[in-house]
């Protein structure tokens, strides 16, 4: 099958650059975007693996699936602005509501999560899936094994599974986490994790699910 296009908005980010460059070794065609076209190809450049920037406007027009990885500051602005281009689309949020400087407490939007805020900015005419909230970005642009399961939560199953097949290219662990609205607790542990990294000198904490997981394709 066809690989999809991916657009990383918000790419030259940390955890944008990670996921761009993991998805761009795994064989897709990816195009980092950023407010300025010429940062975003900048950071195309250093990242190789074949990676192209553009405007998040263009990248995002231009790709089947749009992953969106800007600070919870951006998210509504950066949203407003793809809105006119996804229409149709499946967008992935990675927006973790952290509220500095108090990053290490749960701060949860009114509506109920980064991802719900999302999907009321972009309207029934995307699909919004969120994922990446609790992967450590510095690990993530190594090439090593992170040792982190990434929770996928989504109102489309297709949707989701579709994002858990990214996951797993990636090296990763994708899991379906159930509907939309049960992002809030991963977005919550964000904090939670940052807390137990400062606490424990941790390198970047990350999430396993434990016991034997039968894949959804064998039940």
């Amino acid at each position: 099958m066809t690989k999809p296009s991916i657009a990383v908005v918000g790419g030259t980010g940390n955890l944008g650059a990670a996921i761009a460059w993991r998805l761009a070794r795994a064989g897709y065609e990816v195009v980092i975007g950023s407010r300025s076209a010429r940062s975003a190809q900048d950071a195309a450049s250093g990242l190789g693996q074949g990676l192209r920037g553009a405007s998040n406007v263009d990248a995002a027009a231009g790709a089947d699936i749009v992953i969106v990885t800007v600070p919870f500051a951006a998210q509504q602005s950066t949203l407003a602005d793809i809105a006119p281009h996804v229409a149709g689309k499946l967008v992935v949020d990675t927006t973790v509501p952290l509220v500095p400087p108090k990053v290490m407490r749960v701060q949860l939007p009114e509506e109920g999560s980064a991802a719900l805020r999302a999907q009321a900015a972009l309207g029934a005419s995307a699909v919004v899936v969120s994922a990446f909230h609790n992967v450590a970005a510095h690990k993530l642009s190594q090439d090593v094994d992170v040792g982190c399961d990434v929770l996928v939560f989504g109102d489309d199953k297709e949707a989701r599974g579709r994002i858990v097949e990214l996951a797993d290219a990636m090296g990763l662990r994708g899991l379906h986490g159930g509907a939309l609205v049960n992002s809030a607790a991963a977005e919550a542990l964000t904090s939670i994790l940052i807390f137990m990294n400062k606490t424990y000198r941790v390198d970047g904490a990350g999430i396993r699910i434990t016991g034997e997981l039968i894949p959804i394709d064998q039940q």
